[in-house]
């Protein structure tokens, strides 16, 4: 396969760095790589295959002979310059909110909807994480019985933040450890260490966050089902890495716990562990501890939901995945792919 050349805007961030080693991972094949990001990282440097990588500044002639972009840089900055990326010839795939409910975008969730990859003009939007993470999990079993509602809490890592809510969460387990004063957050509305945040994304007039909104938008588009209903509650908990999400499902047709046990063990990029009488506690149930740093949507406590009108029609479920990884980086590689 010809090699491309391929540039990683954002190069620097959280995202950025895990683009550059699933690209690796991938042997995805590259020509040329280019790392781009602000001014004030520029000049530092990234590996990939043994091999350094000086990151540069974003600037206007950056993206000249570039094939494809793979973004992970904020809203703002997307808008300003994935233009002109597109306009330079590249195809880029975008981390960002900032175009995926766009007419004329995909949205794309590469082992659920790939055939949408082909109706880009220039720019393929990545999903939400914790869609992404959702959908994974639920398009299988929707495939099969139709989804009709999704009431959904989620329970989001400090690295959905990037590395400040990282970094911010560490130093507030450290000063709590060694009895010390916590500074004041800057990453997150009110200290994370110790306490949980239900507000991610900011709460808007309906009185839901952004974030929480994102999941009935998002899976309206990429499901092509516009009259699906979403009840989403999003909570940033106290730990590094992983979302895991709590939701209950209706469907238009019958969905048995054993039928989705089978839909789901058959389904690209999902994990079933669900023996709840296993004496080994990683055999019962995900957890986000073991599902980091690697690209499955581990799915369990898949049951009825004994408060359905039917329970024959509702399941609950808990599933648990790296959010970083199939919720943003990975799952950017994975349409690259497709598009080569």
């Amino acid at each position: 396969m010809a090699g491309k050349n391929v540039c990683v805007l954002g190069a620097s961030g959280a995202v950025g760095q895990q683009m550059i080693q699933c690209l690796e991972e991938a042997d995805f094949p590259i020509e040329n790589l280019t790392l781009l990001a602000s001014a004030s990282s520029a000049g530092t440097v990234a590996k990939f295959k043994g091999e350094d990588i000086t990151i540069q500044e974003t600037k206007d002639g950056c993206f000249d002979g570039i094939d494809i972009v793979l973004s992970a840089v904020e809203n703002p900055v997307a808008k300003a310059w994935l233009p002109k990326a597109v306009e330079a010839g590249a195809t880029v795939v975008d981390n960002s909110s900032a175009y995926r409910l766009q007419d004329d975008v995909p949205l794309v969730i590469a082992d659920v909807n790939p055939e949408d990859i082909e109706k880009n003009n220039g720019i393929i939007a990545n999903p939400n994480c914790a869609t992404i993470i959702a959908l994974l999990a639920l398009a299988p079993l929707h495939k099969k019985a139709t989804i009709k509602r999704i009431v959904c809490s989620t329970y989001q890592a400090a690295s959905g933040a990037g590395m400040p809510g990282i970094n911010e969460l560490l130093a507030q387990q450290k000063a709590i450890a060694e009895g010390r004063e916590v500074d004041a957050p800057k990453a997150f509305v009110d200290q994370l260490a110790m306490n949980l945040i239900p507000d991610i994304g900011g709460i808007g007039e309906n009185l839901y966050t952004s974030e929480e909104m994102k999941m009935q938008n998002e899976g309206r588009k990429i499901l092509h089902h516009p009259e699906l209903r979403v009840n989403c509650t999003c909570v940033r908990v106290p730990i590094a890495r992983s979302h895991s999400e709590s939701i209950t499902v209706e469907f238009e047709e019958e969905m048995t716990p054993e039928l989705a046990r089978e839909l789901l063990g058959a389904a690209d990029g999902v994990k079933v562990i669900d023996d709840v009488k296993s004496d080994n506690a990683q055999e019962r149930y995900p957890m986000p501890l073991y599902t980091s740093d690697q690209d499955l949507v581990y799915v369990g406590r898949i049951r009825e939901d004994i408060s359905a009108l039917d329970p024959k029609k509702s399941l609950t479920l808990w599933c648990t995945g790296d959010q970083i990884r199939i919720g943003a980086a990975t799952n950017a590689v994975k349409i690259a792919q497709h598009l080569v």
